[in-house]
């Protein structure tokens, strides 16, 4: 099997459910640089951090919180930029005080956030899993945003043993160009039932050389149970 997005999907976003039907997502980092292959994603409390190797300056479009979760909730948001923190924020504040988490806020912080100013103007994509209000009820929510158009945004109704996501690159690894939003979120059948599975799964999935190197960076796997907390799974290129 081959990820669903071809050879170089850039920062891919999954959500879904596993067989047994517990919310899950999976999150992918791949490179063509030097630069964008000299990272990896590291726990910290609550949250997952894309940092740099050694010393390297930080740098405000490769690292970022990629995963923030909040287990009294049942709540956990994904992206690859600086949106993560606004986007877990605002859905928090919404279920606190019992608004319905609708798709809206999300469009709004991803059009605010825009495309990265980078020379593919990358597509900023972000995913959220939360519950309406105290029930545990889980409601999925993807966005990507590309240059030039209003935020997506697909409120995602899934089916047990399967993923649905979203990509910056529509595939191609000699000229990347921004994901096929026409299509909606690409869908992927998985079998995995540990957090550890579905990082390893996305990432054997993704394997891609460019100019002889490896492009994948990470992969992270998660899922919720029954109690609404989150365990989670990563996999690095970088050891170090």
């Amino acid at each position: 099997m081959k990820n669903p997005n071809g050879p170089y999907p850039g920062r891919q976003v999954f959500l879904g459910m596993t067989k047994d039907k517990r919310p899950a997502f999976a999150y992918l980092v791949t490179g063509r640089s030097p630069q964008s292959r000299e990272r990896k994603a590291t726990p910290k409390d609550n949250s997952v951090i894309m940092g740099p190797i050694g010393n390297v300056t930080y740098d405000p479009l490769r690292h970022y919180t990629a995963v923030k979760y909040d287990n009294s909730i049942g709540l956990l948001t994904v992206s690859n930029g600086i949106q993560t923190e606004s986007i877990f924020e605002t859905y928090k504040l919404l279920y606190h005080v019992k608004s319905r988490p609708a798709s809206g806020y999300l469009k709004k912080i991803m059009d605010g956030a825009n495309y990265e100013p980078d020379s593919l103007k990358t597509p900023r994509v972000a995913g959220i899993i939360t519950n309406i209000s105290e029930k545990n009820k889980p409601v999925y929510i993807l966005s990507i945003k590309t240059a030039g158009r209003p935020a997506f945004v697909w409120t995602v109704k899934p089916k047990a043993g399967t993923l649905y996501g979203v990509a910056t690159y529509r595939g191609n690894i000699e000229n990347p160009g921004a994901y096929n939003t026409a299509k909606g979120p690409a869908t992927l059948k998985c079998d995995a039932d540990t957090p550890q599975k579905m990082a390893e799964f996305i990432y054997e999935i993704s394997a891609a050389d460019y100019k002889g190197d490896n492009i994948r960076v990470c992969a992270i796997g998660g899922m919720r149970g029954e109690d609404n907390t989150w365990k989670l799974a990563l996999i690095n290129r970088n050891k170090g």
